[in-house]
């Protein structure tokens, strides 16, 4: 009878979790099981395992029986990633691969039949957690895992990651008989690279001074936004564009998207790092499950978490499925997306700035003054009304686009180009982390960033009006007939304004503006 254990992971959400993986071996008639809840592709590692260790020169007797366990039992186990622990592990029941130091490292790579070994899904997730387990584990030193995916795991710098090509390179490097270099990579400068790489310039949009301003405000304090406007005004370009005046991502930021996109498996081999904040922008066909992530029994993030820490912008947003626009309204407010299954309940954070774009009516003139509108009321109406007040009022800015002039258009002279207006967004940015430092430090785990965080409670403190702002705000709800979540929303964009301007107290021209920005909601609902 023979037996080894050794250790991998796999990932829940985009939390990684530990597996043991034990193997049995015992002189009965053939049978090669494996329990612990494996999932299909799990359980068909079996032939990609033979194959792989017959095609590698590695001998093996398959006819034992043979079982594997995959523990905890009462996690369902997916995906190909157990391949190459399984095969080490079978290794070692043997003597073929020392235990010893099989134990020392998480393990984990699909193998293809040529024994070569695929890259897989959630390497950095897998490392983090491994930096996590040396606490508990104090012989372990770190992670074997495919070369594609080395330099991702690398990212956890207290970690030995060494990336194999081939199920002979793991077995030597577990055997002592070849010596391959740990991956390392040089942290600072991998941060710094690409992080202004492609990024289209506000001076290439002529006009469009206001939306540009509003624009400034809403990357300021992280605030979202809605654009209204006629076909051709520019939406979509300023859209764009967006992104060229955002802060850059902090490193924890950056850690924090990769691990989103790297347990979706749409990280480039040859990008360990985002290092430039997300810009998603689904078509209006995409499903309620493909925004907010979803599936039986792997359930992968969507677009709204792919958009964590960065922009997701909606074009043409009432042609989006109602069931689809509703399903963003808890996310707005919470910044994470819950996933309930029958056996599993998966979290993903979804941070993001909304960003859509629309126009007033089906034929997109009404408003215009140089083409007239087709649309009857009731069609204009009926178009409107895709949005629903509650997910209107979880938008902080709303800004119409006017069509720009002849005029405008044929000047030679170009806008203020991205780099002065991200400067002051920088600046404002700054002015907001000093703000919050003091709470941030009392509350390491609620910490708030930027004013678009700021909670009903909280704006009490940081967004204080005088008297006479208090008048003028009444009147703008009277008036408008705003929400309560409308009034806070304002505060908060007034608080940006004052912070772009240098101001340390609200004044009542920053508090003109916020509610400027609110105005559009009803003037093109209530038409």
């Amino acid at each position: 009878m023979m037996f080894s254990r050794c250790f991998s992971a796999t990932t829940q959400g985009i939390e990684a979790y530990t597996v043991e993986i034990e193997t049995h071996i015992e002189n009965m008639s053939p049978n090669f099981i494996m329990v612990g809840l494996p999932d299909s592709a799990v359980r068909e590692s079996k032939e990609r395992v033979m194959a792989a260790m017959k095609n590698s020169g590695l001998q093996f007797d398959f006819s034992k029986r043979i079982t594997i366990n995959l523990a905890p039992a009462d996690i369902r186990k997916e995906g190909s990633a157990f391949d190459l622990p399984i095969a080490l592990g079978l290794l070692a029941a043997i003597g073929g691969a020392d235990g010893d130091v099989l134990r020392q490292f998480i393990v984990l790579g699909e193998l293809a039949l040529d024994g070569s070994v695929r890259p897989v899904h959630g390497a950095l997730n897998v490392a983090l957690h491994t930096r996590e387990m040396k606490k508990y584990m104090p012989d372990l030193r770190g992670v074997i895992l495919p070369s594609e995916n080395a330099r991702e795991a690398a990212l956890v710098q207290e970690l030995e990651v060494f990336g194999v090509a081939t199920l002979r390179e793991a077995v030597g490097l577990i055997n002592g008989t070849q010596v391959l270099e740990r991956t390392a990579i040089n942290l600072p400068d991998l941060f710094k690279q690409h992080q202004e790489d492609g990024l289209l310039d506000f001076a290439d949009v002529k006009g469009q001074e206001t939306v540009k301003r509003s624009l400034e405000v809403a990357a300021a304090g992280g605030h979202n936004v809605i654009m209204i406007g006629s076909p051709g005004s520019g939406k979509s370009m300023l859209a764009k564009r967006f992104p060229s005046i955002l802060p850059p991502l902090t490193f924890d930021e950056a850690l924090e998207t990769t691990k989103i996109h790297s347990v979706s498996g749409i990280l480039p081999p040859d990008t360990p790092l985002v290092t430039t904040r997300p810009f998603r922008a689904p078509h209006h066909t995409i499903s309620d499950a493909a925004l907010v992530g979803g599936g039986m029994n792997n359930i992968r993030p969507g677009d709204i978490s792919l958009a964590h820490h960065g922009v997701l912008f909606l074009d043409e947003l009432p042609e989006f499925q109602r069931n689809v626009l509703e399903v963003l309204r808890q996310p707005l407010e919470d910044g994470k997306v819950t996933i309930s299954r029958v056996k599993m309940t998966v979290e993903y954070p979804a941070n993001f700035m909304l960003l859509c774009a629309m126009n007033p009516c089906p034929c997109g003139n009404f408003g215009s003054t140089l083409h007239p509108c087709t649309c009857s009321e009731q069609t204009r109406t009926r178009y409107m009304s895709k949005i629903s007040g509650p997910l209107l009022d979880r938008i902080d800015i709303h800004v119409e686009v006017p069509s720009v002039k002849i005029e405008e258009l044929s000047r030679k002279s170009s806008g203020e180009h991205s780099k002065p207006i991200r400067d002051r967004v920088l600046r404002a940015g700054e002015i907001q982390r000093q703000r919050y430092k003091l709470y941030n430090e009392k509350n390491p785990k609620n910490k708030i960033f930027k004013n678009a965080d700021l909670s009903s409670k909280l704006i009490q403190d940081y967004c204080e009006i005088s008297e006479e702002g208090k008048t003028m705000l009444k009147m703008a709800m009277t008036r408008m007939g705003h929400s309560a979540r409308a009034y806070d929303r304002i505060l908060k964009v007034s608080r940006t304004i004052a912070d772009l301007a240098g101001s340390e107290n609200i004044e009542n021209p920053h508090l003109a503006e916020a509610i400027q920005y609110r105005s559009l909601d009803r003037q093109f609902w209530n038409a």
